[in-house]
């Protein structure tokens, strides 16, 4: 009786998730085949899926998205805030441009094997501009963290590292 329960659970279960990734599959489409609809928007949007802060956010380097939205609770100063404010609109400004670059490389890699149309040496010379992209992007992303915390004070870093644990444990 217990294996049939758990055969019925396990079926269940999958039924499930293969309707969702049905689902998933057929309602969101990206303008472009080789990029979910996940990555498209968050290249277009400037989102971070890869957690390309991470190397910076776990060692106290915050990004300056994060200060501006705790901005009254850290007391930032007139100038503090000034000054992250200009560095979260250049952040921003080079994500978005960063965002699109890539996709046009991500739309020539396709037309190139599309038309049948690519040789080795193109090949190399798109997938490696597609390194190029992601790491230029990345350093865009750490770039921001490290001009930010210049500006923090200890306390003020403390602070914001309170603030979002709260708000993760309240998420969940």
């Amino acid at each position: 009786m217990r294996n049939l329960l758990f055969l019925f659970a396990v079926i269940l279960i999958g039924s499930k998730v293969n309707a969702q990734a049905l689902a998933d599959s057929t309602t969101k489409h990206s303008p472009l085949k080789t990029l979910s609809d996940a990555q498209y928007n968050a290249l277009i949007s400037g989102n971070d899926l890869d957690g390309m802060d991470l190397a910076a956010t776990l060692n106290h380097y915050p990004s300056p998205e994060d200060v501006i939205k705790y901005k009254h609770e850290l007391d930032l100063s007139p100038i503090q805030l000034d000054k992250i404010t200009a560095i979260n609109k250049e952040f921003h400004r080079k994500k978005l441009e960063m965002g699109l670059i890539i996709i046009n490389n991500e739309k020539t890699l396709d037309s190139l094997f599309k038309f049948h149309v690519l040789n080795n040496g193109s090949l190399i010379f798109y997938t490696n501009r597609y390194g190029l992209y992601q790491g230029e992007l990345r350093n865009t992303i750490l770039q921001a963290c490290l001009a930010t915390r210049v500006l923090l004070s200890q306390q003020q870093i403390n602070k914001l590292e309170a603030l979002q644990k709260a708000d993760r444990r309240n998420a969940n």
